[in-house]
Parts: C-alpha cells; sequence; structure tokens
C-alpha cells in the first residue's frame, strides 16, 4: 500500500485517520483495536445496520477505561441515587449520552436488547440527550448497563446529585459570554468603520487607515474563532451525518464574509465587511438566546411544579390534610388510600401495601409488602389505606414521562423526524437558491451584487419560524391552560380536541360537587363503635360517597381494616375488628328489595345483617346550566352514571331533549358506551369524568380528563386533569384550543410571507449583511411575539385567567 493511498484510509467506524494499517477485519480498517472490537460486538449481534444509516457514525474509543472502574455502581447507597425504580426483579434508570449525534447512534442505543439479554428495551431521547434502560434484575445490572454503553462509545454522564440546572446555567453564562464578546468587537469594528463609510475612504490618511484596518481585523478573530464556534460546529456535524441543518447556511454566510474581507483588505479594495461579519454573529446569537429562553419557558417537557392540580393527604399534626404534590417534603407522612397512585418515593410506616406497579413496568401481577419496605413513585395501591414516609421529593417530571410513555413512543420520534426532514429540505433549497443567484450576478459582471445575494439569503432565509410556529403556539396554548387548572399530558391532545364533536359526563363527582352535600340515614340506630367500623371502612375509598358517609359520621378514631376490597362501581367491603362490613348499592349488599328515593344510597350490611342506609343528595357545580347551553351549540352531550335514575327529572332541564341520559351504568357498561359512538356514529369523543369508577371508559374515548378536588385520583389512563373549582370553563377551554389552530395557521403564513419577500430582496443583491442578520432573529422573536399576542387575546376573548391559579 502507498503511502498516499494509506493516508485516505480512515477509520471504518469512527472516521479517524489510520496511523497503523494492521487493524482490518473483513477488508475494513479501523483506528484502534477498542475501534474493532465494537465493531465485532455490532456485527456478532447481527446489528451492522448502524454503519449503513451514517458514514463513520462511532465515537472514537477511550482507552483510559479499566476494568473496574464502574465497580462503585454496585454499592446500594450510590445506585439508589440514580435509578428510578426497581421492584427486585425490573430495573428502570435515565442516563445522560452527550455523545449522541445522529441517527446512527439513536438506532443504535434503542437496539440495546440484541446486545445484552438482561435489557428488556431502551428509549432515547434525542432532544435532551438522554435515554431510558429498562434491565432485568437476573441478568444485568446498573454497572453492566453502564459498561455496555462505555464499550460501544457511548459512556453516560453520571451524575448522583442532578446537577442538571446548573450546568444549564453555566451553558447560559457561557453564550452570554459569547455574546457580549461579540457586541463589543462589531460596536468598536463599526466605530473604526464609520470614517471609510462617511468620507469613502478619500480623506483618511493611508497610515490611518492601516491601523483601523489593523485593529478590525484584530477585533474580528475572537468573533470568528470563539463567538461563532457553535454555528461552525454544528454544520459539520452535519456535514459528517451527510445531514444539511439549519446552521451549515449561516455558518458558509459568516465564513464567506470573512474571506471576502480579507480578499479586499489584502488586495487595497477596502476595509471589508468585518463589521457585518460581527453584526451576523452578535444578532445570530442575541436571537438564538432570546429563542432558547421563551422556549424554555414554554416548553412542555420539563418539571411542572405548580401545573399538575392533584394534591395527596400529609399528616399535619395529628391529622391529615390534602397538599399539592409539588409541596411534599422529605420526611412527610402521605396517606395513601385504595386505587392511588403514590406520587414520591418512600417507606412504608403503616399497613399493608399491595402495589400495581403496572404504570411503571407493565407488569401487573400486585406485589405485597410490610412497614419498612422501600415505595416507588407510580405504584398503584389496591388494598387498604396504607401511610408512607417521603424519602425522595416529588419528581413531576418523572410522573409525567410515565404518564407519556406510549405517546413519546408513537407521535414524539414521528413528529421529531418531519420537522428534521422539512429543516433538511428547505436548507437544500436555500444552498441552490443562493448559489444560483451569485452565479446569475457574476455572469453579468457584478461581483459586488453576487457577494451580497450570496451571503445575505443565507442568513435571511431560515426555515426555524416555519417550524416552530406550531411549537410555540401549542407550549404558550399548554401554559395559559395550566394557569386555568387544566393540565394536558402532551400537545397532541390539543389536536384531538380540535376535533371533538360529543362529549360525555359522569355524574357523581364529575357533575356535583364533592364538598356540599346533603347526607340522612336510616336504618338501625348506630353505636359509636358501629359508626368507628363504618367510618374505617369507608376512609379506605377516594369515592365521593364513601367520603360523604366519613365526613357525616365525623369519628376521629379509625381501626384497622384487613382483607379490603373495592369493586367498581358497586362498593366496598373488609373485616374490621372480627366484623365483616359490606357498603355500597343495594344490590352489592343484597339489599334489592328496599325502595330507593332521591339522590344516590350507601347502603350498609355487617355480619350479614342489613344495618342501614345513607342517602346522599348531591348538590350540582355552579354554572351548569350555562355550560350545557354553550357546549349544545356546538357538541352533542350525554350524561352517565353508575346512580339510579330519580335525578333524571332535574338533568333533563338542565340538558336538551335531544342529549342522552343514562343511569345504571357500570363501568363496563361505560367503555361499551363509548365505543359505541365511536364505531356506530363516528364520533370523536370527549369523556369528562373523575377518574374512579371510569378509566375505562376515560381510556377509551379519544380524549378523557379527570376532574379532581383536594385528591389524588390522578389516572394513567387520562389525557388531562382539571380541577374542580375550573369545572365552568369548559366551553371556554374548548373553543380557546380552536382558536389556537387558527393561530398556528396566521403564524406559519406570516412566516411563509416574511421569507419569500426578504429572501426577493437578498436575491436581488440590495441586502446588507448586518440587515439580513438583524431581520433573522427578528423572525423568530416576531413568531414569538405574535404566538404570545393572538394567544393572549384569545385567552381573554373566551375569558380564561393568564395568572397561575394554582397559589
Amino acid at each position: 500500500m502507498s503511502t498516499k493511498t494509506a493516508a485516505k484510509i480512515k477509520c471504518y467506524h469512527c472516521g479517524t485517520s489510520c496511523n497503523q494499517y494492521n487493524i482490518v477485519i473483513d477488508e475494513k480498517y479501523f483506528c484502534c483495536e477498542g475501534c474493532k472490537t465494537v465493531y465485532e460486538i455490532l456485527n456478532q449481534n447481527n446489528l451492522c445496520s448502524y454503519y449503513d444509516l451514517n458514514t463513520h457514525p462511532g465515537l472514537k474509543f477511550n482507552k483510559n477505561i479499566w476494568n473496574n472502574r464502574f465497580e462503585y455502581l454496585d454499592i446500594p447507597e450510590i445506585k439508589n441515587k440514580i435509578i428510578q425504580f426497581s421492584n427486585g426483579i425490573q430495573t428502570h434508570v435515565h442516563l445522560e449520552i452527550p455523545q449522541m449525534h445522529c441517527s446512527s447512534c439513536l438506532w443504535l442505543l434503542e437496539n440495546l436488547h440484541k446486545l445484552s439479554p438482561g435489557i428488556v428495551y431502551s428509549r432515547v431521547n434525542f432532544t435532551d440527550k438522554n435515554i431510558l434502560i429498562v434491565f432485568n434484575e437476573k441478568e444485568s445490572s446498573l454497572r453492566k448497563a453502564v459498561e455496555l454503553l462505555t464499550n460501544i462509545g457511548y459512556e453516560p454522564q453520571l451524575e448522583i446529585e442532578h446537577p442538571k440546572a446548573e450546568n444549564n446555567i453555566l451553558i447560559n453564562k457561557k453564550r452570554l459570554l459569547k455574546i457580549g464578546i461579540a457586541g463589543f468587537c462589531f460596536g468598536n469594528i463599526m466605530m473604526l468603520s464609520l470614517p471609510d463609510y462617511l468620507s469613502g475612504g478619500k480623506f483618511i490618511e493611508p497610515e490611518l487607515r492601516w491601523f483601523f484596518t489593523t485593529i478590525s481585523l484584530l477585533l474580528s478573530l475572537p468573533v470568528l474563532f470563539y463567538c461563532a464556534t457553535e454555528f461552525f460546529v454544528n454544520a459539520w456535524k452535519s456535514i459528517k451525518a451527510k445531514f444539511i441543518n439549519i446552521d451549515l447556511p449561516i455558518a458558509l454566510a459568516i465564513l464567506l464574509t470573512f474571506l471576502r474581507s480579507i480578499y479586499e483588505i489584502q488586495a487595497g479594495l477596502g476595509n471589508g465587511y468585518l463589521d457585518s461579519m460581527s453584526g451576523i454573529v452578535f444578532f445570530m446569537l442575541v436571537g438564538r438566546f432570546v429563542q432558547d429562553r421563551s422556549y424554555q419557558s414554554l416548553s412542555y417537557n420539563r418539571n411542572y411544579k405548580s401545573f399538575f392540580p392533584i394534591a395527596v393527604n400529609v399528616l399535619d399534626g395529628n391529622h391529615f390534610k390534602p397538599r399539592p404534590i409539588e409541596k411534599i417534603q422529605v420526611n412527610d407522612t402521605m396517606l395513601i388510600h385504595n386505587q392511588e397512585i403514590i406520587p414520591a418515593d418512600g417507606i412504608v410506616v403503616n399497613g399493608i401495601p399491595a402495589l400495581d406497579y403496572s404504570f411503571v413496568s407493565g407488569e401487573s401481577e400486585i406485589v405485597y409488602g410490610k412497614p419498612g419496605d422501600p415505595i416507588y413513585a407510580g405504584a398503584k395501591q389496591t388494598g387498604s389505606n396504607i401511610e408512607i414516609k417521603v424519602t425522595k421529593p416529588v419528581s413531576q417530571s418523572y410522573l409525567t414521562s410515565l404518564w407519556n410513555k406510549d405517546i413519546f413512543k408513537k407521535e414524539k420520534n414521528f413528529q421529531k423526524t418531519d420537522i428534521d426532514h422539512l429543516g433538511q429540505y428547505f436548507s437544500i433549497f436555500v444552498l441552490i437558491l443562493a448559489f444560483s443567484a451569485a452565479t446569475y450576478w457574476y455572469v453579468q459582471h457584478r461581483n459586488d451584487l453576487m457577494w451580497n445575494s450570496l451571503t445575505t439569503f443565507l442568513i435571511v432565509a431560515c426555515p426555524c419560524a416555519l417550524l416552530l410556529a406550531s411549537n410555540f403556539t401549542n407550549s404558550q396554548v399548554l401554559k395559559t391552560l395550566a394557569q386555568n387548572k387544566l393540565y394536558f399530558r402532551h400537545a397532541s391532545v390539543l389536536e384531538k380536541l380540535s376535533k371533538i364533536n360529543h362529549i360525555v359526563f359522569d355524574k357523581t363527582g364529575t357533575l356535583t360537587k364533592n364538598d356540599d352535600q346533603i347526607i340522612s340515614y336510616a336504618g338501625t340506630p348506630l353505636n359509636l363503635d358501629l359508626k368507628i367500623r363504618i367510618c374505617a371502612l369507608a376512609k379506605q375509598s377516594t369515592h365521593p360517597l364513601s367520603q360523604a358517609v366519613v365526613k357525616f359520621l365525623q369519628t376521629n378514631d379509625s381501626n384497622a381494616v384487613e382483607n379490603f376490597k373495592q369493586t367498581e362501581g358497586k362498593g366496598i367491603e373488609g373485616w374490621i375488628d372480627d366484623h365483616y362490613l359490606k357498603m355500597g348499592s343495594a344490590a352489592f349488599v343484597n339489599a334489592d328489595n328496599l325502595a330507593e328515593e332521591g339522590g344516590s344510597s350507601i347502603h350498609i350490611r355487617e355480619d350479614g345483617h342489613y344495618i342501614g342506609c345513607f342517602k346522599v343528595i348531591q348538590q350540582y357545580r355552579r354554572g351548569l346550566d350555562t355550560l350545557t347551553t354553550a357546549l349544545n351549540t356546538r357538541f352533542e352531550l350525554s350524561v352517565i352514571s353508575g346512580d339510579n335514575d330519580k335525578e333524571s327529572g332535574f338533568l333533563s332541564q338542565i340538558f336538551n331533549k335531544e342529549n342522552t341520559l343514562l343511569f345504571n351504568y357500570n363501568p363496563e357498561d361505560k367503555l361499551n358506551y363509548i365505543k359505541d359512538l365511536q364505531n356506530k356514529n363516528q364520533s370523536n369523543v370527549l369523556m369528562i369524568g373523575d377518574g374512579l369508577n371510569d378509566a375505562g371508559a376515560l381510556k377509551q374515548s379519544n380524549v378523557g380528563i379527570a376532574v379532581t378536588e383536594n385528591k389524588n385520583n390522578f389516572t394513567p389512563a387520562c389525557d388531562g386533569i382539571l380541577d374542580g373549582n375550573s369545572f365552568d370553563k369548559i366551553p371556554s377551554v374548548l373553543a380557546f384550543i380552536r382558536n389556537s389552530r387558527l393561530t398556528i395557521l396566521i403564524i406559519f403564513t406570516y412566516s411563509l410571507i416574511y421569507n419569500i419577500i426578504g429572501g426577493y430582496f437578498a436575491l436581488r443583491g440590495v441586502l446588507s449583511p448586518v440587515i439580513a442578520a438583524i431581520l433573522m432573529p427578528c423572525s423568530s422573536l416576531s413568531i414569538i411575539l405574535l404566538s404570545y399576542c393572538l394567544t393572549e387575546l384569545s385567552a381573554i376573548r373566551n375569558r380564561l385567567s393568564r395568572t397561575d391559579e394554582n397559589h
């Protein structure tokens, strides 16, 4: 092999030039044994498609890895600080992978299960550069997972104390430093260029002109080699990955402007366009800083403190009181009821946990425990009440990531791919037009217009506004809805809501208020011991009728409940002080022969003997008649309830004759009704319930919203959570969401017109590079402003709050 030929050989894995040529396998050359080893691992597992997606997609192997480097990850104290969930069988961990840079990385990292049988699956968040890995404890471990990633060139960044926020601050400070340097240099270069601009260079002494030009050149160097590095680095990465991103035209414009200036200076034609080059960098950095800050403040993928309108009972003195979950602190004691999601990691201090981890792991097998056992956020208690001492603060972003698991798999990646492809094709189109215009002016012997058209069009024609119009608007809409105590799990729900034509309401806990009821009792007189037993059983359930009984009896004592069981839509049962109690519907306690009058009834049977019945007359929510009138103009309405039809007369006055009122529906009936609407009527259904006996219907509907009132009835089946105090805002919310679709169309049209007008003047060569550099960030900033103004205007028109109501 000749030296000339050998010098051109690059490592098949990472693209580094090979200094030695004896490391070869399958006629493929490698720069080191490490890269060769990675190739062999992939080849043995039939994963060489990794190399088909991009040329030289790998990372150079790190020789400084020793065998026991990650041994400390086997220490339980350290391991527990890193993992998010473990039940002894399956473990979940999020790891930061800053090295991922292309589609090959994403493909390989999501196929880790083929490299190690102990890994169940892996899911990449390319934007945040992190990966969720789920592994089997019997076949793998945290240490083995980290070692596998390191061996294939993706060593994770292990941050035990989670200093991610500090890293973001450092990144912002670095960008601010670049903006400051670029602004300083740009201003001084402009000042030094003013004499030349004002006099045309005719009245400046040659020595003074040379001095000014030299100082300008020196000031431009830090702008080019430090401030503008992110544009060149991103452009180079896109070229290596054979993927043209929007930074490539910008980097090309900066480089061409600088080289043109150097040419004019050395040829004695003038002092060049160093001020323009510095201005491009300065205004682009300012625009990106403001854009990023705005987008971060609106971004849906964040920690949703004060935006998650659910509460959990926390011990305050001698009593448990509701507290918003973002205010839960370490060492607080939480009371978790049957069917409630546990919002924070902790240790059981009282009660017997019977946990369903299907929300976290996908496995629906009930895991039983005892006091002293650790419990992870996301589990659902299926037995009687338990008390948990918090060991880790609440991470609402973690709960949201669990809630969004299916959406992110199916929708987010698809949307991301569409945006990337649109940006790539737009950039290719920009490059073709720019060089075509430059060629035209060159043929016309107009070199001044040639350079202007080339550089300014590369700058001014930007797809950012087109691509981000939807994202900015959706984020602003989600923020406004959250300020009105309506929280959606993902932006894709907004599109579905805009297509809704049928709304189905649950009655109890949805149309009615849980804290405003008239309660009476009829039956065998209740002594104190019986009251305590009934109250103890009722406390196990979060159902509004059970809580109404607890409020009515007002007993402070609470005995332990054993063998607690809840039958959805029917009732609850359990053993208290050697007595077997059942409470619920008449059919559930075998009291079918008892006549029911008005309201809802909770029948009690103890040790086989019928005790009596609590009658609950529920108060309907404020403004219900106004709400139904507003909704009837656009939607079909239905009410489905598990109660009897004694209140059908009142509801028929609130709802129109065309509306459907259905009673005595169990959870399965509700689910089937939603299916019939979708299949037979081709309806897009919005289901609004309390998330207790209607989880199946919420999940089946096109969009499901759970209504909450100072309690933890969060259910993975729903798409949104609505605070009960905002129930009357439903018509305004739906109108606001429909208007947001129009807002996106307006912004998209505006962006398109901007690109056409700006491109027209740039191709004619009449724009200066500085003006183009100002216009480009102004476009993105105007998108933010226009999105904000139109969304705020729509919120005002629909009488929605624009301030945070959660405090």
